[in-house]
């Protein structure tokens, strides 16, 4: 009998490695493929029914429309026009305004980083499905259409990694199981990984620090899916919060947007929960004020409620200062944007 020498060998193992990865592969697009399949039908049968509400296990409770974006496939480009829910067939694809936006900031020397807030259902979708066990990365059109970004040059912090990595942990679950947004936790989280992605840009250096303290409590929330399930029985959710305040000369107070900073945090109202109070839940523990302990000093806030991707910018655009003294913009976004809002229009922020 021949024997196989070393490099042959070796040749031989590489390809095995290879097939195996092959049905591996095809094994987790089917799984992937029927899971996104199964929340697409919940989507249909909870619009049918008029409720944004989607029952999940556990006590968990999911958007539709979220559901909804994840199943449609491909949002940008031909594909655009068919699956959005924009206003117009031209504000469909989020592509082009991306970009423009990109460029006009370049043009006067401020960095974007792009931060899409994952679903939910991406990092928890065992709470949603039997289709699938364990958190593997279901949501495949997000990571083609990040890297079609990061070739234009578009700096995107990915998030859904980082998450599915520290999803069960001491402090609960990353994302509200009654509400649409993202839990206490979930945003300390995505203050660290976005500090991380700031780094130590020369120009921080610059900037006063200030003195910040973090407190831990326990709050009950009144979330918005819970409102919409319309179950009153149903007990509401209880959530360990940080807060964090600035430490001043008359003692301490909660953290507000600082209009002169070089950092404007843009966004929809991930960036507004536990921050603003009110049907946000609660003050001073949302990822402004987690992002503020984190740098030292507090981010220039421009948050819409509903809406992160175009009115946003047109916030920006009504000041009418091209952004003078900013260094960097961090747009921070639920993913269901792409497909789920009014669209993604161009606006002329910088003239």
């Amino acid at each position: 009998m021949n024997r196989l020498n070393k490099p042959q060998l070796f040749r031989a193992v590489v390809i095995f490695i290879g097939i195996i990865g092959i049905f591996a592969d095809a094994d987790d697009t089917q799984m992937a493929q029927q899971f996104l399949t199964d929340i697409r039908i919940q989507a249909e049968v909870a619009e049918k029914a008029g409720s944004t509400a989607v029952k999940g296990s556990d006590g968990w409770l999911f958007f539709a429309p979220e559901l909804r974006h994840l199943s449609v496939g491909r949002f940008w480009g031909d594909a655009a026009a068919k699956v959005s829910r924009a206003l117009k067939p031209e504000y469909a694809d989020p592509l082009p305004a991306i970009l423009d936006f990109k460029a006009q900031l370049d043009k006067v020397g401020i960095e974007l980083i792009l931060v899409p807030v994952p679903a939910k259902a991406t990092i928890y979708p065992e709470k949603i499905s039997d289709q699938i066990a364990v958190p593997s990365r279901v949501d495949r059109n997000h990571l083609e259409f990040y890297d079609l970004l990061r070739k234009q040059g578009v700096n995107v912090l990915d998030l859904t990694t980082f998450f599915i990595r520290h999803r069960f942990t001491k402090a609960g679950p990353l994302y509200c199981e009654q509400d649409t947004h993202w839990s206490g936790y979930g945003c300390i989280l995505a203050a660290q990984a976005i500090a991380e992605a700031i780094g130590d840009r020369p120009w921080l250096a610059e900037v006063e620090k200030r003195d910040y303290q973090a407190e831990m409590r326990i709050v009950e929330i009144t979330g918005d899916l819970w409102k919409a399930l319309g179950e009153e029985n149903l007990p509401k959710e209880q959530l360990q919060l940080t807060f964090v305040r600035e430490r001043t000369a008359d003692g301490t107070c909660p953290v507000a947007p600082w209009r002169e900073s070089p950092i404007v945090l843009l966004g929809d109202s991930h960036n507004l929960v536990f921050h603003s109070g009110g049907d946000m839940h609660s003050l001073g523990s949302g990822l402004p004020d987690h992002l503020a302990h984190r740098i030292g000093f507090p981010v220039d806030l421009v948050a819409v409620r509903g809406s992160g991707a175009t009115p946003s910018r047109l916030s920006l655009f009504r000041r009418r200062d091209n952004m003078k003294g900013k260094q960097l913009v961090i747009w921070c976004f639920s993913i269901r944007e792409f497909t789920e809002g009014q669209g993604w229009r161009k606006i002329p922020v910088i003239r």
